[in-house]
């Protein structure tokens, strides 16, 4: 395991969490590996990135690096109400006073168009007190009208985001509606591009847009989701995340995993603080290896799920399924800094009681995995007028939180269903329904509740 130890540098770790027994003739292993950054900048500190030199294993040099977009729906919806405009200003304004000094910045209106609001000509500001000035003075002459196509405006923040040379490229997307001026597949695309280029925390006010996008953006790229249904609360919402912006030390971190001859990796999925599938951006990283995007850290911990295939093999065999590394690429793109290592096993016995035992991390997050989907499909039934199905959907899902100490969702699912029995998933779909409380159940299902180790 590499480790930084110099002071104000975040310091990795791995931990790996599985059962490595397998029966004679077994070939799937599981395992969880818990990733946590400790040690780097605090809130209020410039966030810091290192400058490596390609054969250098010492500790890197740290120097300020951050960009971040806001990107704000101005569709002829957020005229209704109109204090609707007023609390995305507001809530604009808030995001630009968390911003510390040296951070690049750029604020995107959104519309069926996208049009930078500043600060104008393809550029982005260096904060510090003036351009918070203007930024904040930009923001007075934002007024509603037009569609919405949200793959224009994701295109002109990476376009924005690529003149920075930052290794922490964010954005903030506020939208108030759904993707109407624009096809599937286009927005699918743009998120297909921007995957790895930045990250986004995508946010729904009011209750008229689709969950499924705003989840779909966030999970493209690798940011939060969540539903806020009173405009007044976008400000403390648009600072909390910016403050999580700031807190952030390091961009661009690869979760790596080498697998040896004839062993293959099934799936690699983010299962803490949230469940998002990673499978699908693997990027070849040399023989038998392969990269993940994980995006910045702070001082922070989440945990992967991590599936491997080993060849087949007699009792008393042993192996290595898989290596797992974090790394940091170099800027002229030679061999990465490893910043932490773990290993996953494979052990093949007959004790039938060793190789048919469930690790209780695994277990549990594998559990979260099918509390998102429960929910998921449980609103989909029933928004489709298929009662038993919700009601069994929904049902599994207050099964599932009860069972994993999930109180956040099991509340959330209280507004749905009345709970009879929640440890045998007995529930009654509820008649009456606000549509506030379905679409932040819907949004927030695929947050997770960390294992108690």
């Amino acid at each position: 395991m590499a480790n930084f130890s110099k002071p104000g540098v975040p310091r990795f770790s791995v931990e790996v969490y599985q059962n490595v027994h397998l029966p004679e003739g077994g070939r799937d292993v599981s395992a969880i590996v818990t990733v946590t950054s400790t040690g780097g900048g605090t809130a209020g500190e410039t966030p810091r990135i290192p400058h490596l030199s390609p054969s250098s294993t010492a500790a890197p040099d740290w120097e300020p690096d951050a960009a971040v977009v806001v990107m704000v729906d101005c569709s002829g919806s957020m005229d209704y109400p109109p204090t609707k405009m007023h609390h995305a200003r507001e809530a604009t304004t808030a995001a630009i006073d968390a911003l510390r000094d040296g951070v690049a910045f750029a604020v995107v209106a959104g519309t069926h168009q996208a049009k930078e609001a500043y600060p104008g000509n393809g550029r982005l500001a260096v904060a510090d007190a003036t351009t918070r000035a203007r930024a904040k003075e930009a923001l007075r002459g934002l007024s509603p009208g037009g569609g919405t196509a949200i793959g224009t405006w994701l295109r002109l923040a990476d376009r924005l985001l690529s003149t920075s040379d930052a290794s922490i490229r964010h954005a903030i997307l506020l939208t108030d509606g759904r993707n109407e001026h624009e096809e599937p597949d286009v927005l699918q695309a743009t998120l297909d591009t921007c995957a790895g280029r930045f990250t986004c925390d995508a946010r729904g006010v009011g209750t008229d847009w689709e969950p499924k996008e705003v989840r779909r953006i966030a999970e493209g790229l690798l940011g939060t989701a969540d539903s806020i249904a009173d405009p007044a609360a976008l400000a403390a919402d648009f600072t909390q995340m910016m403050e999580a912006v700031m807190g952030k030390d390091v961009g661009d971190v690869q979760l790596r995993l080498w697998t040896p001859q004839r062993a293959e990796v099934q799936f690699v999925k983010l299962a803490a603080p949230r469940t998002e599938d990673l499978t699908g951006q693997r990027v070849a990283a040399g023989p038998r290896a392969g990269d993940y995007p994980t995006g910045a850290w702070g001082d922070e911990s989440r945990d992967y799920h991590v599936g491997i295939r080993v060849p087949s093999a007699e009792v008393g065999q042993e192996m290595l399924a898989a290596r797992v590394s974090l790394v940091l690429p170099t800027p002229d793109g030679s061999s990465p800094h490893v910043l932490a290592q773990g290993l996953i096993r494979a052990v093949w016995t007959d004790d039938v009681a060793a190789s048919t035992a469930i690790n209780p991390q695994v277990a549990h997050y594998t559990g979260q995995a099918e509390l998102a989907l429960a929910i998921q499909e449980g609103l989909d039934l029933r928004k489709a007028g298929d009662i038993d199905g919700a009601t069994a959907r929904l049902g599994r899902a207050v099964q599932l939180a009860a069972r994993s100490g999930h109180e956040d969702t099991a509340k959330l699912l209280a507004k749905v269903v009345d709970v009879v029995d929640a440890a045998t998933g007995t529930v009654r779909l509820k008649s009456n329904v606000s549509k506030e409380a379905e679409m932040t159940l819907e949004t927030r299902s695929t947050r997770t509740v960390r294992v108690k180790k």
